[in-house]
């Protein structure tokens, strides 16, 4: 094996190189085994988001890391939104923006509190000095093998709060800051269209955010702002661990046709596409990145 394979193999871990494992949730990085690749050794700007201000919502780690990150390194300063309990997580994050010659300000609490989502743009249009990209990355989910049955009434409050009321409210107050050029990045998931009857409260949140991105796109194109999805499969972040049985987690990912997970820093790319100018005739659209499984 070369060095560049072993050094592949170690990024990309095969379902069963990952041992069966439970958190209590929201979930931490650092309590994973094998812990995420979010691209702290791998990823390279080009200045494609230069003096761009993001505010990333899930930004601690996951998804949401990979992306501060990635926007770092392209040249944007960033506002990290996560859970209070989140917040050692969240500072790692920071650090890598930090470490990359960029701003990096943290802003811990809850996303499904409106007056929190109008907090979280108005510190980055105060500290950043204004906002170009947004993306609502924040999810939650809690597999129930029962599906319908065991969904409770909370569960599915705070599944959609988080997944759907949340990017409305952070939307809603951030377009007035949003000029041309501007964009906005939800995330969705194969989920959308592909349901998993023991996420079926989650899968139907992420329905609702691909048709909420296409509607918000033709409302903000006559002013220049660009509104796009991605959708991704199943990823290794902490929020699998944190919301789904052990012998679940050991064969996570074994389903799709390149047979495992993705690392985060393998969807972090997308984003950055999507928050760019290489993307200025694209708005409206779902880039689905999901292993080779069907988003249709």
């Amino acid at each position: 094996m070369t060095e560049h394979d072993r050094r592949s193999a170690e990024r990309h871990p095969r379902p069963e190189e990952v041992p069966g494992q439970e958190q209590a949730h929201p979930g931490t990085a650092s309590e994973m085994a094998p812990e995420p690749d979010h691209g702290e050794y791998s990823y390279r700007g080009r200045g494609r988001l230069s003096d761009r201000r993001a505010l990333i919502t899930g930004g601690d780690s996951g998804i949401g890391r990979a992306v501060a990150i990635a926007f770092a390194r392209e040249g944007a300063d960033v506002v990290l939104s996560y859970l209070e309990q989140e917040q050692e997580d969240a500072e790692r994050t920071a650090e890598w923006v930090r470490e990359a010659g960029r701003r990096a300000v943290l802003v811990p609490g809850d996303i499904t509190e409106e007056k929190h989502c109008a907090h979280l743009v108005e510190r980055c249009a105060s500290e950043l000095g204004g906002l170009d990209v947004l993306v609502n990355n924040a999810a939650y989910q809690m597999s129930q093998s029962d599906s319908l049955l065991g969904i409770s009434t909370e569960q599915f409050d705070r599944v959609v709060k988080t997944n759907l009321y949340a990017m409305f409210w952070l939307c809603k107050a951030a377009v007035p800051h949003l000029g041309k050029g501007s964009a906005i990045v939800n995330t969705s998931s194969i989920q959308a269209s592909r349901p998993s009857p023991e996420l079926l409260d989650y899968a139907t949140t992420k329905a609702g955010i691909v048709n909420f991105t296409k509607g918000l796109a033709q409302y903000l194109a006559v002013r220049g702002v660009r509104v796009n999805s991605v959708a991704p499969g199943p990823v290794w972040t902490p929020l699998i661990p944190a919301t789904m049985p052990a012998e679940k987690v050991d064969s996570f990912g074994a389903d799709t046709p390149l047979g495992r997970a993705a690392q985060p820093a393998e969807l972090a790319p997308a984003y950055v596409y999507l928050a760019s100018a290489e993307s200025s005739y694209v708005t409206g659209e779902v880039l689905a990145v999901t292993g080779g499984l069907s988003f249709s």
